[in-house]
């Protein structure tokens, strides 16, 4: 039942977005900013409210009379006032219907969103307070018709025994007091609305309660122009208790039930309204479903400094901008392409979205909208770096480090650990590199050789070339204690998620990445078989042996293979030649393997083809290269 509803209404808000974003746009469809726009006319209520209320009169004897000077002395002020107060609290209520409705529909209110839609669920009882009370306060006829019932249908609840009612049937039980105590509920049941407003969106990732400036405009415009049109004015004079309340207008957003006040037991209508409270609370929760496995979901965001996790149901949207991602965004339903990236690796459910945003060809090219796309697995997803706005917790930032510890790993191999101010940790993904920028203007590209959890330090393994400025100032002046400038992270040379056979290439110093890598993927648990072809001119180069066979010993799905290029007359027994040479003798047929190589350019540029050429898929390689002037 509960999900033929949602089928239903989804397929009319669908339709309706359709046509208002032929009327609108996209990037203004008021469909899409149903939040933001209760906010703004929460605003409006307020401004106005605070105005009508320095020229209320609390007492008992003058609160008609001040609304009606107000109304009529005031009319272009005043007058107009009382009417956008009115019609801005009518469109609050539209707003928040339609805004539950549609997150309803889309079924967003489960899991890490049940906290939003059960505050939802306290706001609108909130919304409700302070409207009912508000009617009250104009001492009108209509006013007295809804204080006697409000009262009527509080005085059911166990505790009054009828003594409420005795406050508002009588001439003399209704003093300043009374009035002033009305006032003071309706100015403190918006304050609280108002701090419910702000925990409701706590949860909500980089949430806007603005929205965009034509919409603000056009509904102030059109508050105005109904105020002209139908002003707001009392009814049927001033209220008397003495006698019965003739017949009044009601205003049907607020005001719906209490027909009913007078028509069933009040016992019933209690009941129907907690009822429908508890349904609408429980929803998340229902219908009920058996609990399967509900992993934590990676999420690899390129460019990007580090894969988030995503919850389930979460959209790749949401996880992103949880993480702190600065991701571009705007409607966040479906309905621009703002938020459209590629999907590089995994399957994600495209939800739910409008067809122009995405077309059949786009997600055939392996497109998505990240606001609507919930991941199914782990994922990899390329955002445009020209979108991409660097405010993120992340960003590509200019640091300064302190060179904590210098160690040569081989003869020519220096790692140097790098530490931030004030015990800073830095943030980034296994793979990824660094650019240090050196006095004269000029930056050198550097990996990550740690792993992104234990990043107390940044690890970093220098090479020395003859002639390069910055490797010959390690191997020679450079000191503990000494400042270095960089920037990052930067990089796509990062593990995928998948479940493909995995073989590793390195020469040189391309093992710094490598080892980041595998370091990462053992602590994460990945059991992926992994092969690694770590090619050198002479074992004195490969300069972490130990620990790479301490790693295949302890990881039965790892193996740690050797190749030297140079090793005749030193007794050496290993594998021999080129590193690509060895995998392709090992491996003749790589289609079902994944690829990941790194070393010169004359490595990749030779070794790519060729893995191509037996049968390894385009997808499924991934490289990253290094020059001397990269890395001298």
């Amino acid at each position: 039942m509960i999900e033929a509803l949602q089928r239903l209404l989804r397929w009319m808000f669908m339709r309706m977005e359709a046509v208002f974003n032929r009327a609108f746009g996209d990037r203004i469809n008021p469909l899409y900013y149903l939040g933001s726009i209760a906010f703004f006319l929460f605003w409006v209520v307020a401004v106005t409210g605070l105005y009508l209320y320095i020229f209320f009169d609390t007492a008992v004897s003058g609160a008609y009379s001040s609304v009606e000077a107000l109304t009529h002395g005031q009319r272009f002020i005043g007058g107009i006032a009382r009417s956008v107060h009115r019609y801005a609290s009518d469109g609050m209520v539209l707003t928040m219907t339609m805004h539950l409705l549609r997150h309803f529909a889309f079924d967003r209110l489960r899991g890490f969103r049940a906290f939003s839609w059960i505050t939802g669920v306290a706001l609108i009882w909130f919304v409700y307070i302070s409207g009912i009370g508000g009617y009250m306060l104009p001492w009108d006829r209509l006013a007295q018709f809804v204080t006697v019932s409000t009262f009527e249908w509080l005085d059911w609840l166990p505790g009054f025994g009828g003594n409420l009612i005795r406050n508002v049937i009588y001439p003399n039980s209704i003093t300043d007091r009374f009035f002033s105590l009305l006032a003071f509920l309706h100015i403190g049941a918006p304050l609280l609305t108002l701090l419910l407003m702000w925990v409701h969106v706590q949860r909500v990732p980089k949430v806007s309660t603005n929205p965009p400036r034509p919409i603000a405009i056009g509904m102030l415009a059109t508050m105005l122009l109904l105020a002209l049109w139908q002003p707001v004015v009392s009814q049927g004079g001033q209220a008397d208790v003495t006698q019965a309340v003739p017949r009044v207008a009601l205003d049907w957003f607020y005001l719906a039930v209490y027909p009913l006040v007078h028509s069933i037991p009040l016992g019933w209508l209690w009941g129907a309204l907690m009822a429908l409270t508890l349904l609408l609370v429980a929803l998340p929760w229902l219908p009920l479903r058996r609990a399967g496995a509900r992993r934590v979901l990676r999420i690899e965001f390129h460019p990007g400094p580090r894969p988030v996790k995503a919850q389930p149901g979460e959209t790749l949207l949401e996880a992103g901008l949880r993480a702190g991602l600065a991701l571009p965004f705007e409607c966040r339903n479906g309905g621009c392409q703002v938020c459209l990236c590629n999907v590089l690796q995994g399957e994600v459910d495209h939800g739910n979205y409008q067809p122009a945003s995405l077309t059949e060809a786009m997600r055939a090219g392996g497109k998505t909208l990240m606001c609507c796309a919930v991941p199914k697995g782990d994922v990899v997803v390329e955002v445009d770096v020209k979108s991409i706005d660097p405010g993120g917790v992340a960003p590509v930032l200019r640091r300064e480090g302190r060179v904590e510890s210098m160690r040569r790993l081989s003869e020519d191999v220096m790692q140097i650990m790098v530490s931030l101010p004030g015990g800073e940790r830095m943030d980034f993904g296994a793979g990824q590199y660094i650019n240090i920028l050196l006095e004269n203007g000029q930056q050198r590209a550097y990996s990550f050789a740690n792993a992104p959890h234990d990043n107390a330090l940044i690890e970093l393994h220098v090479k020395l070339i003859p002639g390069g400025v910055f490797t010959t100032r390690v191997f020679t002046s450079m000191k503990v204690g000494d400042k270095l400038l960089f920037e990052g992270p930067f990089g796509r040379f990062t593990l995928r998620p998948g479940e493909r056979p995995i073989l590793m290439v390195a020469t040189s110093v391309g093992y710094a990445p490598i080892n980041s890598i595998l370091e990462d993927a053992f602590h994460r648990g990945i059991r992926r078989p992994i092969r690694l072809y770590w090619g050198a001119r002479q074992l004195g180069d490969l300069y972490n042996v130990e620990t790479l066979e301490r790693w295949q010993r302890e990881h039965d799905n790892f193996t740690f293979i050797p190749v030297l290029s140079r090793a005749q007359g030193t007794g050496w027994s290993g594998r021999t030649g080129h590193v690509d040479t060895a995998i392709l003798e090992d491996f003749p047929d790589l289609r079902g393997y994944e690829v990941y190589i790194c070393g010169s350019v004359q490595l990749v540029s030779s070794a790519v083809p060729a893995f191509f050429a037996h049968g390894l898929s385009e997808n499924a390689c991934f490289s990253d290269t290094f020059t001397p002037s990269h890395m001298t």
